[in-house]
């Protein structure tokens, strides 16, 4: 099955918004109270908010296709210079889904081959990540593709505090012509 990947423009902000709260929510709703749910979704992660990303200096937004229908999307973002990198050139993984139904036909792989050919295209050494510690699924996609755990900070969810995970992959950028 084909995997289409293409960047998403302020155009894209409302359908990325809607795949991101779809998303999200499809993949933590079963481990969180509806109440911390809700809160996280209505004050945190609100289509507004979430379509003022797309489009917003230091983010990237691809989005994924099987047969011209959404299958998921990826923020990557610039900005936070993690201290444990010190002077190592790196960007970050803000968030990778795939929708319900794309799960298992190449989605993420498509999109994680996408943001690491990204970076090295931005001569970024280390790539990075977040993610729930119970998140076993994904901490195990993270660790096919080469990444190691090398620290943890805090999630917070409506009210409830979660530990995510910091995951990094180190990196060969491209050279320049």
């Amino acid at each position: 099955m084909s995997v289409i990947i293409r960047f998403a423009g302020k155009e894209d902000a409302a359908l990325v918004a809607d795949i991101s709260r779809q998303t999200f929510y499809d993949s933590f709703v079963s481990q969180n109270t509806k109440e911390d749910m809700d809160k996280f979704m209505n004050e945190q992660f609100t289509k507004e908010a979430l379509i003022n990303e797309v489009g917003a200096e230091g983010n990237i937004f691809l989005l994924a296709f099987i047969h011209e229908q959404p299958a998921g999307y990826v923020r990557m973002r610039e900005g936070e210079k993690r201290p444990e990198f010190q002077n190592i050139s790196s960007v970050e993984i803000g968030r990778i889904y795939a929708i319900q139904h794309s799960i298992g036909k190449g989605t993420g792989s498509a999109l994680m081959q996408q943001c690491i050919e990204i970076a090295k295209e931005m001569h970024r050494e280390v790539i990075w990540l977040g993610v729930w510690e119970h998140n076993q699924r994904a901490i195990n996609f993270y660790l096919k593709w080469g990444f190691e755990k090398f620290g943890e900070h805090d999630f917070v969810p409506g009210n409830d505090v979660q530990t995510d995970w910091l995951m990094k992959k180190e990196i060969r950028p491209s050279k320049s012509p």
